[in-house]
């Protein structure tokens, strides 16, 4: 359970203390539930500040001690799976750190492996569960 935005943020920079290169995070959950303050923190954690969602860019690449590339599938629509492919994620994520927002359907496309956080909200406006779901060995046993 995480209490407040800035504990989603803080959770973020432990998580992305622990992340490696070619690390792949889907990020599902509701509007408001916090998936841009946790990359915000693991931007930091890679010293990465600025991080800002990409809804309207769809796909940001932020330099880091590891490149951080940050997509936000929400607004794909139409040819969802050629707009997702265009952004040529294959040809960088092995040495980057590469956090999927809304990316059902999608993440499959370029990996087996990858960790997916699902977050919802608790029983308060401030309160947000994460549930891990583990997408191949990398991930097996991973916990925050």
């Amino acid at each position: 359970m995480v209490n407040s935005l800035d504990e989603m943020h803080a959770l973020g920079r432990a998580l992305g203390g622990r992340l490696q290169r070619g690390d792949i995070l889907l990020l599902n959950g509701t509007l408001g539930a916090g998936k841009t303050s946790l990359v915000q923190g693991i931007g930091e954690a890679l010293g990465v500040h600025g991080v800002t969602s990409p809804t309207f860019v769809i796909s940001r690449i932020h330099p880091g001690t590891i490149p951080l590339i940050h997509v936000d599938a929400y607004r794909l629509v139409g040819e969802p799976w050629a707009l997702f492919d265009d952004l040529d994620l294959e040809s960088q994520i092995a040495d980057s750190i590469t956090v999927i927002e809304w990316g059902d359907g999608f993440v499959e496309r370029i990996a087996d492996e990858f960790l997916e956080i699902q977050l919802s909200f608790g029983d308060s406006d401030d309160q947000r569960e994460l549930t891990l779901v583990a997408h191949g060995p990398r991930w097996q046993g991973f916990s925050l």
